[in-house]
């Protein structure tokens, strides 16, 4: 799982490496051109970075010689493409994977997480940039279920789309907007389901890759839902379709 390393030179050959950081922390009053070459590096990469107080950085583990800034670096064993269509070809099922398009709450993600292992995804695939990645607080938020997903993670999302287009999965987007209600939706067959961020949702060019939008019904004045709810919702909708498919047959 993710581990933290300390100190100018740890930090910035992580960021040069082929597996840079999940995340960067540096402490508020650290600075000088050390820790603008960490901020520019970090910024060039698109990793996200965060300035926190003493007391953070002493909670996520620094010593004495932090130098006031820290990585976080995943140990997690990131599937593929390939490897979560394998996975509903082994079980004889249409593929049923979730895209996360800019997802940075850990908390989350766990969430998504866990609500996509009780719902029967295969796999979920997530962004390099711009969103968070396997961090302790997603294992920890997930309750277990990290174990047993399989999680791709892509440099560019919208050519993961296309990949799975061209195994013959289709892509619905989620947004108010819809052209129909998830209820009304048929997601019996290979099904790629698009949750945005939690405040802008879909980019525009993922946007433009779905091959239809679905939207969920609302009743109150709030006219939407967190992220990890809205994804649960959907889950559950498709695996409930796949159910009763399964007992008409």
């Amino acid at each position: 799982m993710p581990k933290m390393i300390f100190g100018i030179n740890p930090v910035l050959e992580a960021l040069r490496s082929d597996k840079p950081p999940e995340k960067i922390f540096v402490m508020h009053n650290a600075g000088g051109p050390s820790i603008n070459a960490v901020f520019e590096l970090a910024t060039t990469k698109k990793i996200l970075y965060e300035k926190v107080g003493k007391l953070r950085f002493t909670q996520i583990g620094g010593g004495k010689n932090h130098q006031g800034v820290a990585a976080l670096i995943s140990e997690y064993d990131y599937a593929t493409i390939p490897q979560i269509l394998e996975i509903a070809a082994k079980r004889n099922e249409p593929p049923y994977i979730a895209l996360l398009d800019g997802i940075t709450d850990p908390h989350n993600l766990g969430a998504v997480i866990r609500s996509a292992e009780c719902a029967g995804v295969h796999g979920i695939i997530i962004p390099k940039h711009r969103a968070v990645g396997m961090t302790e607080v997603v294992a920890k938020t997930s309750a277990g279920a990290l174990a047993h997903m399989a999680i791709a993670k892509v440099t560019n999302l919208a050519n993961a789309i296309d990949e799975l287009k061209e195994a013959g999965v289709w892509i619905a987007g989620t947004d108010q907007a819809g052209e129909s209600s998830l209820h009304e939706t048929n997601f019996t067959g290979p099904i790629g389901i698009i949750i945005g961020s939690e405040g802008s949702g879909m980019r525009r060019l993922v946007k433009e890759k779905c091959d239809f939008m679905v939207q969920i019904p609302m009743k109150g004045k709030i006219s939407s839902l967190n992220a990890s709810v809205a994804a649960a919702l959907l889950f559950f909708e498709v695996s409930r379709q796949r159910d009763a498919k399964i007992v008409t047959e």
